[in-house]
């Protein structure tokens, strides 16, 4: 048997303060649960505007991109686009939302120069360019902002999971223990008030 079940003031004390504890956390949780829900939905629909316009901005690069292989030649274009450099700029950080850690993700504008001397291009090499350099960056922040939603998904079903055993386990049970040490104590007091009177009563008499 558990000494802290033990019907005692000290016990009842103890019992009373973990309930409260307990009554915190899950206030505590409700709100961090609360403000993760709005972060998350924040950024669903910052996802959808950004596959929107990836989306937009895939059709325009890819009719930049037909319109100068034709002016400039499929085999020239090809050529070119093997020239452009591995992107090595990116950077991740990470910002924290009541502890979550998600990321931050970022990149050097400068890689996105052209490898391409401008006389011997038409100007649709530099539309596809441009176009293409935009698609790669609205992926870098759909990257970011997705990898964001699911670890605050994450961090809220940990969260609700919490929740859920603090108000269905961890809260009855010290309720509980608190009204059963409380009737126990009462019901020692209610005793020892009777055996005092007995035994007055019995002192009474013997005198």
């Amino acid at each position: 048997m558990d000494p802290n079940t033990f019907p005692t003031k000290g016990n009842l004390m103890l019992a009373k303060n973990s309930l409260g504890l307990a009554r915190m956390g899950d206030e505590l949780m409700d709100k961090k649960r609360n403000i993760l829900v709005r972060e998350i939905m924040d950024l669903i629909e910052k996802a959808k505007e950004i596959q929107a316009r990836i989306d937009t901005t895939f059709r325009e690069a890819y009719a930049a991109l037909q319109k100068a292989n034709i002016e400039n030649g499929i085999d020239y274009v090809q050529t070119i686009s093997c020239t452009v450099p591995v992107e090595e700029s990116i950077r991740i950080k990470t910002r924290s939302i009541m502890g979550v850690e998600i990321p931050l993700v970022e990149a050097d504008p400068s890689g996105t120069a052209p490898t391409y001397a401008f006389y011997t291009t038409r100007e649709s090499m530099d539309e596809a360019r441009i176009a293409f350099t935009k698609v790669k960056e609205l992926t870098l922040q759909l990257s970011m902002v997705e990898n964001s939603a699911y670890r605050l998904a994450v961090a809220i079903k940990k969260t609700q999971k919490r929740a859920n055993a603090l108000k269905n386990i961890t809260i009855p049970h010290y309720v509980q223990l608190s009204k059963d040490i409380s009737e126990a104590l009462e019901e020692k007091e209610r005793e020892e008030f009777t055996r005092l009177k007995v035994i007055k009563r019995m002192q009474q008499n013997g005198s």
